[in-house]
């Protein structure tokens, strides 16, 4: 599944505001003054400045030549909000980290950097900048009030600030440190720092995230919760993703429970009720996956039929007798292999099908290609690269050849890798271009 993208700006847009409200009024708090008529000219000239471009460049040249000035920490605060508003992370990255240097509890440096290192983090999953950002995020949960900072101004900085040093912690948990069980927690002191409302808009994508976090396989899996969240996510999300989020939940609550029954139910109980998961979520555990996959084969006439997902699920969790039953139909038969690229080179294309496959990034079918690829083809054939169902769609095809179960580990599921030979790749097809026909003249009269 593409990632999904839409996170309210509400939270990062007023976090500049009220960051800058809460340090004027520390700023105020008490008189510096400047004594030589030189240097406090230079600070003037920097501080009323209105276009953004000059005033980064008149505070840049400020300290530059006044790098010990007592104004220090309040020019490179107001250069803050100078590059944050123009829209230049590593500007404003370098520039908390010099504020930091002069005010080691700088909320606003601490802040800001977070946020930026989060998107990074999120964007890249680079392992140090998440590192970077859960750390920065530490700092500013344990950063005390200062003095000269009212309670009401601290209170509306955190009321901020708090949520997303939480969120920072958690997507490092998740991404770089497959900790589930911290992201969990994070994810949890996060949400819980919202309102009913805010975890509607803003708190949406976190919600989405933690219902990730529980349902990776391993001990802190916890499908219900899991599908109580994801359900409240459909229910607020814009209508362009619900498409992208629905899979998931019927995936993991027919995984859970056996069947779809109760869905509806449920979907109204995650939309008008707590913002996570009450402690006994409405759906009841389903038989063991292999008494599920009995029931399956007995209810179903053609075994060809089941969908290759299904397919792959009876091979990795059915019994002895169940999974050989199937293998001998499937044995030497070509079938399509609908799924995520997970990696390919020019002889061998692997490929994840089911959802745990895909939220893992592994491969659970492994396509032998009868005849290598050209770089052409393997230039398009990346990682994340989706082969499809639909005709038209780009497809690849191979011959059933063997399979192997892979027992479960403490952060992996019970699985089956199945290997296909005589593999092909069949390019998506081009829609052809129209054809414009001249207009026919007719004849003179």
């Amino acid at each position: 599944m593409k990632k999904l993208v839409f996170a309210s700006v509400v939270a990062l847009a007023s976090v500049g505001f009220v960051a800058g409200s809460a340090l004027r009024a520390q700023d105020q708090g008490g008189q510096i003054t400047i004594k030589d008529p030189a240097e406090y000219n230079a600070y003037q000239m920097f501080s009323t400045q209105t276009d953004p471009k000059q005033k980064a460049s008149a505070g840049e040249s400020f300290l530059e030549k006044y790098p010990q000035s007592v104004v220090k920490a309040a020019v490179l605060d107001a250069l803050l909000d100078t590059y944050q508003q123009a829209g230049d992370p590593q500007k404003v990255v370098d520039t908390a980290n010099k504020l930091l240097q002069v005010d080691p509890n700088s909320m606003k440096a601490i802040l800001y950097s977070v946020m930026i290192k989060k998107q990074q983090c999120g964007q890249k999953s680079d392992v140090p900048t998440c590192d970077d950002a859960a750390v920065m995020a530490q700092k500013g949960l344990q950063t005390p009030k200062p003095a000269a900072t009212s309670d009401d101004d601290w209170k509306k900085m955190t009321t901020v600030a708090h949520p997303i040093f939480h969120s920072a912690i958690a997507l490092d948990a998740a991404l770089s440190k497959k900790d589930f069980k911290l992201a969990q927690q994070e994810y949890t002191a996060e949400l819980q720092m919202y309102t009913d409302e805010q975890s509607k808009s803003q708190g949406l994508v976190d919600t989405l995230q933690l219902a990730q976090a529980y349902s990776q396989p391993g001990a802190t899996q916890d499908l219900p919760k899991a599908v109580y969240l994801y359900a409240r996510v459909w229910a607020y999300a814009p209508p362009q993703y619900k498409a992208q989020i629905e899979p998931k939940l019927e995936y993991y609550y027919k995984k859970y429970h056996g069947g779809l029954d109760g869905l509806d139910q449920l979907k109204e109980q995650a939309k008008n009720g707590e913002k996570l998961p009450p402690g006994t979520p409405i759906i009841t555990q389903a038989k063991t996956p292999a008494e599920q996959i009995h029931d399956l084969l007995a209810s179903t006439p053609d075994l060809k039929s089941l969908a290759l997902a299904d397919k792959e699920t009876v091979l990795a969790l059915g019994s002895k007798d169940d999974a050989d039953k199937l293998w001998a139909l499937l044995k030497d038969q070509q079938t399509q292999v609908p799924g995520t690229v997970i990696d390919a080179d020019a002889n061998s294309i692997k490929v994840a099908v089911t959802q745990d496959a895909k939220d893992t990034k592994t491969a659970d079918f492994v396509v032998n290609l009868k005849k290598p690829l050209a770089d052409a083809d393997l230039n398009v054939i990346q990682p994340g690269f989706e082969f499809k169902s639909a005709t038209g769609g780009a497809q690849l095809v191979g011959t059933y050849d063997s399979y192997t179960q892979t027992p479960a580990t403490p952060t992996t599921a019970q699985a089956a890798v199945i290997v296909l030979r005589d593999g092909e790749y069949i390019p998506e097809k081009k829609k052809a271009a129209p054809v414009h026909h001249a207009p026919a003249h007719r004849p003179a009269h």
